[in-house]
Order: C-alpha cells, then structure tokens, then sequence
C-alpha cells in the first residue's frame, strides 16, 4: 500500500497545439467543428478539470490563457510539448501535469480525476488508453521528469513516445467508449484529416441527439 495521494486540486493542464498539421492542411487548433475550434472544444473540456490551463503552441488566437512554447527548438514532435508542459507545471511550482491534444474533441470529463487516482508515487507517469490501445499524449507526467525527458529528446532521434515511457514507471488507465444515439464513441477520437472532420461532426450531432 502507498500513501502517496496526488491531489486533482492542484494539477494544471496544457493543450499540444503546436503540431505541424500535416495531413489537415492547416493549423488544427482553429479548425471549426460545430460552430466552434478544436482549440473551444478541448478547453471546454479539460479546463474544468484542472487548476489552470495553458496552450503549447505558437498563439492561442481568441483565448486569454499563458502559450507554453517548445524550448526545444525544430519542432521536435508531442514529445517537445510535453517536456514544455512539464517546465511550465514545475514553475507554478506543481508535481504533475496533465497534457491532452488539441485533435480529441470528445476526450472524457473525468480523465484528470482517473488519472491522478492511479498515481501510487510521485515519479509515476499516468496514460490514458481506450479498446486496448494507449495514447500517452492524453497523460499526466510528473514535472520532475523534465530534465530527463529535454536529454532524451535532444539525444534520441526517433523520439519516439513510447521509448521514453520505456525508461520510467507508467500506470495505463483504461476509458470506455461512449454510448450514443449512432453507436459507441472512442472519447479519443482524433481529427488528423478533412475526413475525420466530417466524421467529427456527425459524431458531434449524435451526442447532441
């Protein structure tokens, strides 16, 4: 048994928004769905759920939050933003930080909670995953590890997520999917392409039916 407890109270959050948005053509976090960006739609979501929200990306048009940029430079991947998260929850000062992506509109209304409930020590890293498959984006780290992670993006090539989670104690908390008029819904469902916004909106009208 661990007495170690990580209050929700306390956690910040920071939205991944500086992807490069390749395949969408544009830069995803204004891209509309339903009337609203990605960017509304993912703050909505989260901001209830934290302490206090910041955006890693290079401007959060329309929104009065901090913008938590890259310290590492050349767009170094999710990785980058998460070590830029971390920096940013060690400064005000706090252990953890949760970080989402700006592409998950629908992502779960209890994801900080569930999170930080399986936390057993202060060093563990917490992930999300849905049907078997873990998106370490949608994860709470501590910001501790930041030291660490600035070596190893600046030291590993591939910068591949998962190598990193390799090298430190993580946790994987399983969400459902969510039922709705249509069928069950992965709360993270991502939008990488046109296409997935217009598979977006209509999941966005079944949750509304």
């Amino acid at each position: 048994m661990t007495d170690f407890v990580l209050d929700q109270s306390t956690i910040p959050g920071v939205v991944l928004a500086g992807g490069r948005s390749s395949r969408m053509g544009r830069d995803k976090a204004g891209v509309t769905l339903g009337g609203r960006s990605l960017l509304s739609h993912v703050l909505a979501r989260l901001s209830p759920q934290t302490a206090q929200i910041a955006v890693n990306a290079d401007a959060a048009d329309g929104h009065d939050l901090p913008v938590v940029s890259d310290s590492i430079p050349g767009k170094a991947g999710p990785m980058a933003g998460i070590h830029a998260a971390m920096v940013y929850g060690a400064g005000l000062p706090s252990t953890h930080v949760v970080t989402v992506s700006v592409d998950c509109p629908f992502l779960p209304a209890d994801l900080v909670s569930r999170l930080a409930g399986a936390v057993s020590h202060p060093k563990q890293i917490a992930i999300a995953a849905s049907e078997g498959r873990s998106h370490p984006v949608f994860g709470l780290w501590p910001t501790a590890l930041a030291s660490d992670l600035e070596e190893w993006v600046r030291m590993d090539e591939k910068r591949r997520v998962r190598d990193f989670l390799l090298r430190h104690d993580v946790t994987e908390v399983s969400f459902p999917l969510h039922p709705t008029r249509a069928s069950v819904l992965d709360p993270f469902f991502n939008i990488n392409t046109p296409d997935d916004l217009m598979e977006a909106e209509r999941w966005l009208k079944a949750l509304r039916a």
